[in-house]
């Protein structure tokens, strides 16, 4: 029979042994999807891929955005499961338009109940678009678990995200420039003239190629105007909502894990910005999408997806 203290040695050693063993900390995920409640109502979370490997936390863009252009991002889960959600009031999840619940922090704690309820340990944030100023927000709150963070196409603080939009747009047609100042001045955006330059600013900075439909891209799933129009305002240039004076760029001094910025060639989020801001983190990459705009993932997908295996395989090997 075993004497005590050889047997306290022997489960010491065992649990020594776990403790090092990085596949130890990740919970087995498995393809599919579920509801989280969370103050205000419930968020539809989906998994995309199966195991044990690192998994991807992905947060949208918007305000009021949905998460269906991560779909996208399913050659990715072949090796890591890609967990993609509906943040409260948008896509899948519930909607509502109590602007209460239109707090920065209420979005964080969303982020924070996604990962409880799948128990993810340890993981890589994907953020696109808000949903980086998002991801860059819980990182600082808790960075408990993050391996890595991937900012595509990032948008931290509004002044810079105007600014890019001004230089823009003083690129633009005559015609376009004038029809963006009057409705501003006039603070008219439901004129004819206001629509048609925000589709042609669009045409040229946000997707420029024609929408490419997933194949998993098969159940309804809607943005909300409201929560955009009520956080951001009536165009992707035009910032009248709650966020006109954010500004967390500072934060950005904070991240100690490796991070990978990307944006397209022709972004709203402009390469010479986004490279400037990846000089404030430590352990950063920088990547220009070639012929994209603001939406990548649609534009140039397979670029994409190169950057971000190349991210992570720099981190698992």
């Amino acid at each position: 029979m075993m004497n005590t203290s050889n047997y306290c040695i022997l489960l010491l050693l065992f649990l020594s042994a776990c403790t090092f063993n990085p596949k130890s900390s990740n919970p087995v995920l498995l393809q599919g999807e579920g509801f989280v409640r969370v103050e205000g109502g419930k968020i539809w979370y989906g998994i995309m891929g199966e195991g044990d490997n690192t998994p991807l936390l992905c947060l949208h863009g918007g305000p009021g955005g949905t998460s269906r252009s991560y779909y996208n991002l399913s050659e990715i889960s072949k090796t890591h499961p890609v967990v993609l959600f509906d943040q409260l009031g948008t896509g899948r999840s519930e909607h509502h338009q109590d602007t209460s619940l239109l707090k920065v922090d209420k979005f964080v704690e969303q982020v924070k109940a996604i990962r409880t309820e799948l128990k993810l340990n340890e993981f890589y944030l994907v953020g696109t678009s808000w949903g980086a100023a998002l991801a860059l927000e819980y990182y600082t709150q808790y960075p408990e678990g993050v391996k890595g963070i991937i900012f595509n196409s990032p948008y931290f603080s509004t002044p810079v995200w105007t600014e890019d939009a001004e230089a823009l747009i003083a690129k633009l047609p005559d015609s376009i420039q004038t029809a963006i100042r009057i409705a501003e001045r006039d603070s008219l955006f439901d004129t004819a003239a206001y629509a048609a330059a925000n589709s042609f600013f669009a045409r040229k900075h946000g997707r420029r190629k024609a929408f490419v439909k997933h194949p998993y891209d098969t159940v309804p799933s809607n943005r909300n105007t409201f929560i955009y129009n009520y956080m951001w305002g009536p165009s992707e240039f035009t910032a009248r909502g709650t966020l006109r004076n954010y500004d967390n760029v500072k934060s950005l001094e904070k991240v100690e894990v490796p991070a990978l910025f990307t944006t397209g060639e022709f972004d709203e989020a402009r390469p010479e910005t986004v490279k400037r801001l990846s000089r404030l983190v430590k352990d950063a990459r920088f990547v220009v999408i070639p012929d994209a705009g603001h939406f990548s993932l649609n534009d140039n997908r397979p670029a994409v997806i190169r950057a971000i295996r190349e991210f992570i395989d720099a981190q698992e090997n």
